[in-house]
């Protein structure tokens, strides 16, 4: 089979989201091609995972349609891997195999940066789009077609971003304005947005899955069901996705979907978290079990972020695909890791669902109000995680002056004062239990 794909990251990620989404391309012969994975950084896995020939397995497991799922799945559509920091030369080579077409990286959020320091002769270049300007610079030397590149990593605009470095190469190492015309017309960067939560190697099952297997699988990897994909631009014809039956979007701009998935997603969560954690929940899962907090989850994901985003079928069944990924029996999200940073989370992700609200009805929503003052309410009692002068800040003042510090929330929230206050009261005086009855009355 022929090598199309140039991967960078050998990581759970990639191989629980894309590399699982090529092998069934190719297991439905709707493509023909396999990945050759580039490791970014120097001390990663390609030799380990040349050592078991790039297969493994993958299990993808969770609630599906109110069903417990658990697929076991063979992966086998990486073909090698490539250490660029001892193979520099085989990984310049690719350039010059025309049957290259698509570029997909996920080198963690802070894989696209400029580092000026970076040259064009070392080998390779340190940052990820200083290897990726040096493999497009061999390309364009071998007179070839550029390439589709499809970036992972959880930044906004990630493909601007990428070109943006790889334009500033380009021009910092004088690689000529012919280079730099040809990365703009003969390449395609795609902003995208990913969503699968890939939970790798699962430490405590990995004896019995291995046994069930019937060898021991060093990248043993594992997933929710649940998958998303939005992709600016169309290349279906090319990489037939959706006839594939993956939850995948070819579209003009990926910020509505960005913007679907901060506030209903990360926006359950953070407005769900500090009135669960005041309850001695610990859990993700543990919340869909509780019917108090069940109801206070559904109340401000259906009652009041929805309505602000518009109630279309599509954002309805992300909704209720958030309510079982949540409910996922495989996945022990700590309430605990959820909670880390969560004043600026709670800016971006409920406060703006509550300044809609308002500008709309003329009033903040009462149980978003109260997320808030249980957030406010733990971060004095107990011991969160979050910079210290936020939680020396929060501790030290009183609650109208941490309403209304627009350095905390981007906004002056004084109008809420009289909601947040009463909620902190009943939480003290009634208990969580009971303010969160008050909070949906």
């Amino acid at each position: 089979m022929r090598e199309t794909i140039i991967q960078f990251g050998e990581g759970n990620f990639l191989r629980g989201f894309a590399d699982s989404f090529i092998q069934k391309l190719n297991e439905q012969g709707l493509y023909d091609g396999k990945a050759v994975v580039i490791q970014p950084r120097s001390g990663g896995k390609v030799h380990a995972l040349n050592g078991q020939a790039c297969k493994y397995n993958l299990y993808v497991r969770g609630i599906e349609n109110g069903k417990v799922v658990n697929k076991h799945v063979k992966i086998e559509s990486i073909s090698r891997g490539i250490d660029p920091y001892t193979d520099f030369e085989d990984y310049i080579e690719l350039a010059k195999n025309p049957d290259f077409r698509f570029i997909i990286s996920n080198t963690t959020e802070a894989g696209i940066e400029y580092i000026d320091s970076n040259l064009f002769s070392d080998k390779p270049a340190k940052s990820f789009p200083g290897k990726l300007t040096q493999l497009l610079y061999a390309r364009f030397g071998a007179g070839l077609a550029g390439f589709v590149i499809l970036p992972c990593e959880l930044i906004d605009n990630n493909a601007d971003e990428l070109k943006r470095c790889v334009m500033c190469y380009a021009k910092q190492w004088n690689l000529g304005d012919d280079f730099t015309a040809w990365l703009e017309n003969e390449n395609k960067f795609c902003n995208t947005l990913v969503d699968r939560i890939v939970t790798g190697y699962p430490d405590d099952e990995a004896a019995s899955l291995c046994a069930e297997i019937g060898y021991d699988d060093k990248f043993l990897d594992t997933s929710e069901i649940y998958h998303f994909w939005a992709i600016e631009g169309n290349f279906e014809e090319e990489l037939p996705l959706q006839k594939a039956g993956f939850n995948v979007v070819w579209t003009d701009s990926v910020v509505p979907y960005k913007k679907r998935k901060v506030r209903v997603l990360n926006g359950a969560h953070t407005s769900m978290v500090f009135p669960a954690m005041l309850c001695g929940i610990e859990t993700v899962g543990e919340c869909l079990e509780d019917e108090q907090i069940k109801g206070f989850l559904k109340d401000c994901l259906f009652e009041y972020i929805l309505p602000m985003l518009g109630e279309p079928e599509e954002n309805i069944s992300f909704a209720n695909a958030v309510l079982e990924r949540f409910a996922n029996p495989y996945i022990k999200h700590k309430l605990k890791s959820i909670s880390l940073n969560s004043v600026s989370k709670f800016s971006v992700r409920v406060l703006p669902t509550m300044l809609d609200w308002y500008e709309k009805n003329g009033s903040y929503p009462k149980p978003l109000a109260f997320s808030l003052a249980a957030l406010i309410y733990y971060y004095k009692k107990n011991d969160p995680q979050d910079s210290e002068s936020v939680i020396e800040y929060i501790k030290d003042n009183s609650i109208e002056a941490i309403l209304s510090n627009v350095d905390l929330w981007g906004a002056d929230l004084s109008a809420m004062l009289p909601t947040v206050s009463e909620s902190i009261r009943r939480i003290e005086h009634d208990g969580v239990r009971e303010a969160l009855i008050w909070a949906l009355s």
